[in-house]
């Protein structure tokens, strides 16, 4: 299997999967290798032409489109076994489809969520956001944990994983439109945008961004108690749970209407175009996505399973309502879907950004340069 391997983490998060197929099937045997994530999608393309090509490779759903001319669809295949792809996060399912055909299976469907630290709610005398968060809400609350130096919330120099993308996608506004034009411009995500840039320009309530930073900047400040809240993808629990412990809240993103939409980004197996025996590829991708399977890794790696009756096991030692934020974003998310040149678009974000969050700069300026220079 061709996949990322950025780091140890990436190795064991792979070997869980052959592990818990290994539980029931002790033959099972799948390697995997790889460049950095970073690297991916570049070398993907040369690697899954070579003609010694692994036979399954991984995508993400947002970046499947890129992936398309090296990639088999599935569909005769999900047919020919009986795969039940409703089982899966339909986001997830949607996002892994191109042009009506579907080209991975998901193995986790993961939404975009706020983090809180409930200490520093409970020290403001704030009642802790649950499935129900209007911006206005929001604001006010972002307006008492502002005090003797630090701030309500912490941002990154990112479009997605962070409060601008995840504002527009809660407002119902997407980087695509129905016809799959990219759609930065349209005025729901503008405003949805400014309204991320104001927090640092107009109300004080962020610091803004530097372009050379890492995501560990904000997300330091949120683990160190400067900044009470941070949006980020679930996949970064343990890491915030270990430095928070119980004080560590989870709730939906701010929204206008209280309601909010997820946008649900996650990973899945595919086949390689050129892989010539299609069929026991196949037969090992069911192996690694089969509710059993999935349930196991995300009891042990903390990935939030796409198939929702496996949540129990991403839940285990979680606090009620940090699992039903997740719940409630899987049942009303919408998948991230991006066009082919989305790498580009949010490089010049996060290049422009700052600019918007220190005030000279707004959202529609911007983001009618990335529109008009990606096309």
């Amino acid at each position: 299997m061709f996949t990322w391997v950025s780091s140890e983490s990436d190795r064991a998060q792979w070997q869980a999967f052959v592990d818990a197929v290994r539980e029931t099937d002790p033959s099972f045997n799948l390697d995997f290798s790889g460049p950095s994530y970073n690297d991916y999608y570049t070398k993907a393309k040369t690697r899954m032409t070579a003609s010694d090509a692994p036979g399954i490779l991984t995508t993400q759903a947002a970046r499947t489109k890129e992936l398309v001319g090296i990639m088999a669809p599935l569909d005769d295949l999900i047919k020919k076994h009986g795969v039940d792809t409703s089982v899966f996060n339909s986001a997830m399912i949607k996002g892994m489809t191109v042009d009506g055909k579907i080209y991975a299976l998901p193995y986790d469907a993961e939404p975009c969520v706020m983090f809180y630290n409930r200490q520093s709610f409970t020290a403001a005398g704030l009642t802790e956001p649950t499935t129900g968060y209007t911006y206005e809400q929001f604001l006010s609350d972002m307006k008492a944990l502002t005090a003797d130096g630090k701030v309500g919330i912490a941002v990154k120099p990112n479009l997605m994983d962070n409060a601008p993308g995840a504002f527009a996608y809660a407002n119902g506004a997407t980087a695509l439109d129905d016809k799959g034009k990219l759609s930065l411009t349209s005025s729901t995500f503008v405003s949805s945008i400014q309204k991320a840039f104001d927090l640092a320009s107009v109300n004080g309530y962020a610091k803004a961004p530097s372009a050379s930073d890492g995501d560990e900047v904000a997300q330091g400040a949120f683990t160190s108690g400067q900044a009470a809240s941070i949006i980020d993808g679930p996949w970064m629990y343990a890491t915030f749970a270990e430095q928070l412990g119980e004080n560590l809240g989870v709730c939906v993103i701010p929204s206008d209407s209280g309601q909010a939409i997820g946008v649900i980004q996650g990973s899945g197996f595919g086949i390689g175009k050129n892989c010539p025996d299609k069929d026991a590829a196949f037969k090992n991708i069911m192996k690694l996505v089969s509710p059993d399977v999935i349930g196991k890794v995300a009891r042990t790696r903390g990935t939030v399973p796409s198939i929702i009756s496996q949540i129990d096991g991403w839940a285990e030692g979680k606090p009620a309502g940090n699992v039903d934020a997740i719940k409630f974003l899987l049942d009303r998310g919408t998948a991230l879907v991006t066009p082919t040149n989305w790498n580009q678009i949010v490089t010049s974000f996060t290049q422009y950004c700052p600019e918007g969050y220190r005030g000279s700069r707004t959202a529609a300026d911007i983001l009618k340069d990335l529109q008009e220079s990606a096309g």
